[in-house]
Formats: structure tokens, sequence, C-alpha cells
């Protein structure tokens, strides 16, 4: 009862000292940053007003803190008293964290005409875009850092990734190829391998094996991807062998339970397939997929409440799970 009690007082001072000020935010803002782990750095910037260097490590130790509106304050005024590429570089960041989209591209594009030899601002220019859905934007500064520099493979790994978002599957593998050909980096080969087995190529199995060869710490997702493309290409055997080899490196990966599952469920064998969704769930009880094949499992051997049911729980983990919809209006029809 004790630690119970310790810890509804504790909530309760903290909504207590929520509601504090709440009408003064300079009130709020001057007590927090007046107490521990910002008081000594708030003492001294008082002692030295135009130290931007200051300011900089309040707005870090802020931001270590979750306190991004706090910190944006000090990350502007260290930039404006002494700009320089790593000041804004964590200023823009900050400005993303308080969902300032605009303020940081305009900044960006300040940077890139301030810095013009420096490609980092550029490259998080397209992370932006993309990130506030703007692609066309994005992919155009993709392309304009490769017409500079077509040997940067990281650039050419980012406009892969966003090609993805944007199902251009073609292109996606054309710049994630182009990326690996020229630093063979192993996440860049597992992007590359998993485009490949989505696309059913066989060049996934050997990418895989080259992973696995070169460092046995991406085994498992090597292996998975491997299981994946026997999968899509219907070699049920092959593919039941290496989502086993995953489970038995990690008995944890939910992944490939459910990949197993499926597997099973494809070759009408819907009893042995329930049994792997079932310990899939056991191992993680929040996987909407683990519960919506469940769902299937159970509606194909015609035991539509316990279908219902499952349908039901996967879209209650995910809101936006079209098919656990589909299913749940399908057996209430």
């Amino acid at each position: 009862m004790i630690k119970r009690r310790n810890f509804i007082w504790c909530s309760l001072m903290g909504l207590l000292l929520a509601g504090c000020d709440a009408d003064n935010p300079g009130k709020n803002r001057e007590q927090l940053l007046s107490k521990p782990p910002y008081a000594g750095l708030t003492d001294s910037i008082k002692a030295a007003p135009q130290n931007a260097d200051l300011y900089l490590a309040r707005g870090v130790r802020l931001s270590q803190n979750n306190q991004h509106e706090l910190a944006n304050a000090d990350y502007a005024t260290a930039w404006q008293l002494a700009p320089n590429e790593g000041t804004a570089l964590q200023y823009i960041n900050n400005l993303m964290l308080v969902d300032s989209p605009a303020t940081a591209v305009k900044l960006l594009k300040q940077c890139i005409e301030k810095y013009p030899s420096s490609t980092a601002f550029s490259r998080r220019l397209s992370e932006v875009y993309a990130q506030v859905g703007a692609t066309e934007e994005a992919l155009d500064q993709y392309n304009q850092l490769l017409t500079k520099d077509s040997l940067d493979f990281e650039t050419w790994f980012e406009k892969g990734t966003l090609l993805v978002q944007l199902k251009d599957t073609p292109a996606a593998i054309q710049a994630m190829e182009r990326s690996y050909a020229l630093q063979p980096v192993n996440y860049t080969g597992l992007a590359l391998a998993n485009l490949y087995a989505a696309t059913k190529n066989p060049a996934a199995l050997q990418l895989c094996d080259q992973l696995i060869a070169r460092d046995t710490t991406f085994i498992n997702e090597a292996t998975f991807l491997k299981g994946a493309y026997y999968s899509d290409t219907k070699q049920y055997a092959a593919a039941l062998e290496q989502f086993e080899e995953c489970i038995k490196r990690n008995w944890k990966f939910t992944d490939a339970y459910i990949e197993k599952g499926i597997v099973l469920y494809e070759q009408k064998q819907y009893n042995e397939a329930l049994g792997v969704f079932r310990m899939a769930v056991t191992v993680s009880n929040t996987s909407p997929d683990a519960y919506f094949w469940m769902g299937r499992c159970y509606e194909a051997t015609n035991r539509k409440d316990e279908a219902l049911e499952n349908y039901m729980r996967a879209l209650s983990l995910d809101k936006d799970f079209t098919e656990a919809r589909e299913g749940i209006r399908r057996l209430k029809d």
C-alpha cells in the first residue's frame, strides 16, 4: 500500500505542478531554469549573457530532459549570438521536435547559402521535406546533391528510401544498388535485399548470403528475408526452414512466427498455423498481425465467434487495420 500511495501522491503532485501558473509561462520557465540541473548554467548565463556556448549547453540539457519548447529559445539565442554549423543543426533538429517545419526549412535554406561547401544542410532539408510530405521537393534536393557528387552513397541510400515511400520500387532498387555498389554497408545491403525479396528477385538470396558471410550480427535479419523470398515464391518448405532458424536463434522474433504461420495457412494447415500464431501472441500480446491471422484461421475453420473476437482485437491495436475491419464486417453481415 505504501508504494501505491507514494505513486498516487507523486501523480497528484505532478498534476498540481503542471497546473500552477499555467497562465504565466514566463514564470514557469524562470522557475524551472533556476533549479537543477539547469541552475548552474542559468547563473553562468546571467553573469555572461553574450556567451553563446552557455545557451547551447543549456539547450542541450533541456533537450535531454524532453523540455524541447524551452530548449528552442536557447538554441535560437545561441545561433543569433554565434552562428555556426553545429549550432544550426541542433537548432533545426529541435525545431522539428516542436513541430515548426516551416521555420526549420527557412533556416536550412539560409544555411545552404551561408555554408555552400557543406552537404549536411541540403541532406537535412531533403529529410525535412520528406518528413512533412513534400516528397517532390525532397527528391529534387537529393537529385541536386547527386549532381554535385554522384559518388555519395548516403544520398543514394536516402533517395532510395524516399522512392520506397513513393512506391516507385524499380527506381528505389536502382538507387539502393548504386549506394551498395559505392559502399557495401550492411544496412544498405539489408534494404536492397528486402526490395529484391519483395519483387521476387532471386538476387535476394545471394545478397543475404553475402551479408551473413561478412557479419553474423545480421544473420537473423538476412535469414528472415530469405524466408520471405521463399514464401512469396511459394517455396514453402524452404521458407519454413528459414523462419524456424530465425525462431531458434531468437525465440522472441515475433515476425518470424507470423510469417511461419502464414506459410502454414497458405497450405491450409489451419490448426498448425493457429498454434504458431498463438505462440506469436505469447511472445508479443500487442501484435495486431498475430490476432488478425488467428482470426483468419478461426474463420477458415468456421469458428466465427472466435474469428470475430480476434479481428476486433487486431483492430483495437491498430485502428488503420483495413483487413481486420473488413473481416469484422464480413462476419457480421
